[in-house]
Order: C-alpha cells, then sequence, then structure tokens
C-alpha cells in the first residue's frame, strides 16, 4: 500500500510561500533603503550631501554655458538691472567673445529660411516680432524662441515718437502680449521701430517691463544694401558685445547668412541671444548712460534701421 502523498504537497507549498514572502521582503527593504538614501540627499543631510554641496555649488543663469539647463530668454538679474535703468541698450561690455544676431520685422516670407540656416548652423539670434505678421505665420515665433530670443517690435511698425502716448502705448502693449502667447514665453525686450524712441516711448517701455534694445551696427539691409555689402559691413562691425541689426523679411540677408557664420568661427567669437549677451557681460551703468558713444569704436548707427 503507497504512502498518501498529500502532507508532502502541504509542506513543500508551505516551503515555497515562506522562501517568496522572504524574497518579497528584500526586495522591499533593498527599494526602502535607496528611497531613504535619496530622502537623504535631497535634504542635505550627512557627510556625503554635504561633500557634493561643497564640491558642486549652484550655479547662476549667467554661469551656465549653453544648452546646460540656461534658457536663452532668461530675464536674469543684470537684465533687470538694466530695465531699472530706463535707457536703451545699444551693447554689452567688450569683455567676452559674444556677439547678439539680430532680426527684425518678421514673420515674413524669409522666416522659414532663416530660422532653418540658424539651425542647421547651431547659431543663437534674436527676433524682434512685428504683431500684425504673427497671424501669416502662427507657428514661427515659437520657433524663433527656440532659436533664442524674441522681442516686441510694435503692432504695426509705426514711428512711435509721432503717436499720442496713448497710442504709443497700445502698439507695444498689444504686440507684448500676442509675442508671449504665440511663443509660450514672457517678452522683455523692445526695440523701437526706426530706432526712434524719446522719454515718453522710454518710459512706456519701463512701466511694462520692457528692455528697449538698439544695436551697435547696422547692416543697412533695409536701405537695399545687397548680399556683398550686408557681408562686408556686418563682420567689419562684429567685436565682442555688438548687437548688430538686420532684417529676416530681405531675401539678400539670407543669403549673406552663410558668409557671416563663417567670420564668426574665424574671429572666435559665438552668436548667442540678447538676454546672454547682456547677462554674460552686461554694459557698465556709465555705457549705458552715454548711449550709443558708451559702445565707443563699436558704434556704427544707421540713418533708418530697424
Amino acid at each position: 500500500m503507497s504512502r498518501n502523498p498529500r502532507p508532502q504537497l502541504r509542506a513543500r507549498r508551505r516551503l515555497a510561500v515562506v522562501l517568496a514572502l522572504a524574497a518579497l521582503a528584500l526586495t522591499l527593504a533593498a527599494v526602502l533603503g535607496k528611497g531613504a538614501a535619496r530622502r537623504a540627499r535631497a535634504l542635505g543631510g550627512g557627510a556625503h550631501a554635504a561633500h557634493h554641496a561643497t564640491a558642486k555649488p549652484a550655479r547662476s543663469a549667467r554661469e551656465l554655458p549653453p544648452g546646460e539647463g540656461a534658457n536663452e530668454a532668461l530675464e536674469s538679474s543684470e537684465i533687470r538691472h538694466l530695465i531699472s535703468l530706463g535707457k536703451p541698450i545699444y551693447c554689452a561690455g567688450p569683455h567676452g567673445n559674444e556677439v547678439a544676431l539680430t532680426f527684425d520685422d518678421g514673420p515674413g516670407q524669409y522666416t522659414r529660411l532663416a530660422d532653418a540656416k540658424l539651425g542647421k548652423h547651431h547659431i543663437k539670434a534674436t527676433f524682434f516680432i512685428v504683431g500684425r505678421n504673427i497671424q501669416l505665420m502662427p507657428d514661427a515665433v515659437r520657433k524663433e524662441r527656440e532659436l533664442g530670443a524674441v522681442g516686441d517690435h510694435t503692432y504695426t511698425h509705426p514711428l512711435l515718437t509721432s503717436l499720442s502716448p496713448a497710442e504709443a502705448e497700445a502698439e507695444i502693449v498689444r504686440t507684448q502680449q500676442a509675442v508671449e502667447r504665440s511663443s509660450g514665453g514672457p517678452v522683455f525686450l523692445f526695440r523701437p521701430p526706426y530706432g526712434a524712441l524719446d522719454a515718453t516711448v522710454d518710459g512706456i517701455a519701463r512701466a511694462h517691463n520692457l528692455l528697449p534694445i538698439m544695436w551697435t551696427v547696422d547692416s543697412r539691409d533695409s536701405l537695399g544694401a545687397n548680399y556683398a555689402q550686408i557681408e562686408s559691413t556686418v563682420i567689419a562691425g562684429m567685436r565682442p558685445g555688438a548687437i548688430i541689426l538686420m532684417h529676416e523679411n530681405h531675401g539678400q540677408t539670407i543669403r549673406a547668412m552663410l558668409s557671416i557664420f563663417a567670420a564668426l568661427a574665424r574671429k572666435h567669437l559665438r552668436a548667442v541671444s540678447v538676454p546672454r549677451l547682456l547677462s554674460n557681460d552686461p554694459p557698465s551703468d556709465a555705457q549705458v548712460r552715454a548711449g550709443g558713444s558708451g559702445c565707443g569704436s563699436l558704434y556704427r548707427p544707421g540713418p533708418n534701421g530697424g
């Protein structure tokens, strides 16, 4: 007569359950231990956390290199200080190796081509947007923010100094709001059409937390310069701290872009957005108060830019 196998089966099943529970307990202990370690590091506890806090102090946005968590359109403490001065900016300081390429009047018929060239060659730029043009290419402004920064260039591109204060304010504020909506971020840069400023326009900009950005070098593309003339003017004016005025709605400017990019490399200069340029090497208060002449030999005014 064979023995009954059921007691042995029950014993084996109980052993399997015990082993499974033991394995589960070990797994839970390991997971909880890692979680506790993470929480301890987050709270800054322990010698290990203290060591890393000393070895790798947090860097400000001004110190962050491109692509390392810094937003090109960041409103830094340096930018906020410049806004508080209530004066237009013509250049950055001369101590770095950076320049700012700026493009006015878009979006327009050449915008996609300009953006493609900038993106392909990893060149940052700043775009001053005419509000009424946004409807022509609704997705362009967000793309241009990704390529550097965007700013306010009024809604209909009028001569602001010829308008009443209320009319000038409406032109500026309407565009600031439109660019913020279409680009998905704040707007704190402003460029007056034709470079036309007075105390009233300066006051409106400051009241709306906008920094007027002029330029160091006018490419003269809006005056009909051909691509060779644009190249020559821009390249001659490339110096640390320069802000260069161009327009994204001129085919000759688009044609000149590759030569301009090549010149940046030859001169060991890097094109960055206006916010980064002014954050990395801001102009002194004395430079700002001196206007364009505060930029010294860099300043090459144009008669009808913007």
